[in-house]
């Protein structure tokens, strides 16, 4: 599979049944470093992202940069809403064929930089809804940090994506489309999902091509390493891989 095992078997922490709610804050027993910052706790939200410096409860996603001092990952920030469907999981590993497994993906990926993850943190979204669903859709993703304690990394996962936006967002009941989508990457429309990344600054950021456009839905055949799906960074002084992110033909919403 695309994702990495997740779940209560592999003593996951689960957030709780809550439209735009979070976890408890989390100390993390090794300090992540995020664009320079370097942070020793964060929260997992429901509506698809990864927060450092407080919750994150917004469920209409503001295109980056967002210059308000907050740093956080969205690997798919969208109005997640897991009353009615779908679970959101977390935990801190040290396990030792984890962190295996993602060396060696960082290492396919990052061949120049040699890496051997000593911790990680897994959140994942599994069959999540969105607000005011009338349908069964629900989305699956993951996110993924992990270190050496000198490079640091995140590994973006998407495996199932069945909509882009709750009703609340102008997003159709029974689809999940249309309206606001989820953001991910650049765009100028600001009713879309959005994913990337914001250091809480107005100069560093990443979009996902695609984020806040109806073309993210899409974002499971796409990749920035060869992996339809996934999608890899350095994240300490903030790095792509040499593989060049997908284009989209304007014409039918494809990446090629």
């Amino acid at each position: 599979s695309l994702l990495y095992p997740y779940g209560p078997d592999q003593g996951d922490q689960t957030n709780p049944k809550d439209d735009d709610g979070t976890s408890e804050r989390i100390d993390i027993s090794v300090p992540f470093t995020f664009y320079g910052k370097t942070h020793e706790a964060l929260f997992v939200n429901n509506n698809g992202v990864i927060s450092f410096d407080k919750p994150v409860r917004q469920y209409t996603p503001d295109p980056f940069p967002l210059a308000d001092g907050h740093s956080f990952v969205a690997p798919y920030w969208a109005d997640v809403d897991n009353v009615l469907g779908g679970d959101i999981f977390y935990r801190q590993t040290t396990n030792t064929a984890l962190l295996g497994d993602i060396s060696q993906d960082i290492n396919q990926y990052f061949p120049k930089t040699p890496f051997t993850a000593t911790w990680a943190f897994v959140a994942t979204w599994d069959h999540v809804a969105y607000y005011g669903s009338t349908s069964t859709k629900g989305n699956t993703f993951q996110a993924v940090l992990t270190t050496d304690s000198k490079m640091f990394f995140i590994i973006l996962n998407y495996w199932d994506i069945q909509w882009t936006t709750g009703a609340a967002s102008d997003g159709d009941a029974e689809t999940g489309l249309g309206g606001i989508a989820a953001h991910v990457a650049p765009t100028n429309s600001p009713h879309i999902f959005q994913a990337g990344f914001n250091s809480g600054d107005d100069t560093n950021f990443y979009n996902i091509p695609g984020s806040q456009t109806d073309a993210i839905i899409n974002i499971t055949a796409t990749s920035n390493v060869n992996v339809p799906g996934r999608w890899v960074f350095r994240v300490d002084n903030f790095q792509l891989t040499s593989v060049d992110p997908p284009s989209m033909k304007e014409d039918n919403n494809c990446w090629l």
